[in-house]
């Protein structure tokens, strides 16, 4: 992996970022995450964040100790990264229905109101924000943006686990990254 390149995954919130970030790691990537959001029943191997990450906007100054790593930025900060710097970013799809229901059993968990606002006017506000940064990230010269989806990867891991590996320039053991996806934390499925 190019030392200078900065390695973003990104995605919804609960659209399995955390997944793809254990993946790279089991591939050999540097990964940049400090551990404070220790792992839970939602994301029982851990959730792989950083927690300078939600400074972004403010002290952008961490990404230097991001060159050559991934770090995980959530969708709606990825229109703060300064454009100084060169971007990989693997944004990650997932079913809307699974991501809903994920975010719901999530909040039950932590005995937190989930009727405040519909499912389906979420799910069109997460589609609206997805356009968005789609928009934003396809007119970045200095990004390169590949987009995967939670669903395919789960269905065909060996197939997508090259197909990242590719994109990171073809360093990464693609065995160790398919052996850590755990089809067992697949508990939100949607109809197919």
């Amino acid at each position: 992996m190019n030392k200078k390149i900065i390695t973003i995954v990104s995605g919804l919130p609960r659209s399995g970022t955390s997944m793809m970030m254990r993946i790279l790691e089991a591939g050999g990537m540097r990964i940049l995450k400090d551990e404070i959001r220790k792992a839970d029943e939602d994301n029982p191997a851990g959730y792989y964040e950083f927690e300078k990450v939600k400074e972004l906007k403010k002290d952008p100054s961490w990404l230097e100790n991001a060159k050559g790593k991934a770090v995980k930025i959530i969708s709606s900060l990825l229109e703060h990264l300064p454009e100084r710097y060169i971007y990989k970013i693997i944004f990650i799809h997932r079913n809307m229905e699974e991501i809903l229901d994920s975010q719901r059993q999530m909040l039950i968990r932590r005995g937190e109101a989930t009727n405040e606002v519909s499912d389906e006017k979420v799910g069109k506000m997460f589609l609206k924000h997805l356009k968005k940064i789609e928009e934003r990230l396809n007119k970045q010269s200095n990004m390169d943006v590949l987009t995967v989806h939670y669903n395919e990867i789960l269905k065909e891991p060996a197939k997508h686990g090259e197909i990242i590996n590719r994109f990171l320039g073809n360093t990464l053991n693609t065995k160790n990254m398919t052996d850590v996806i755990d089809q067992t934390l697949y508990r939100q499925r949607g109809k197919i």
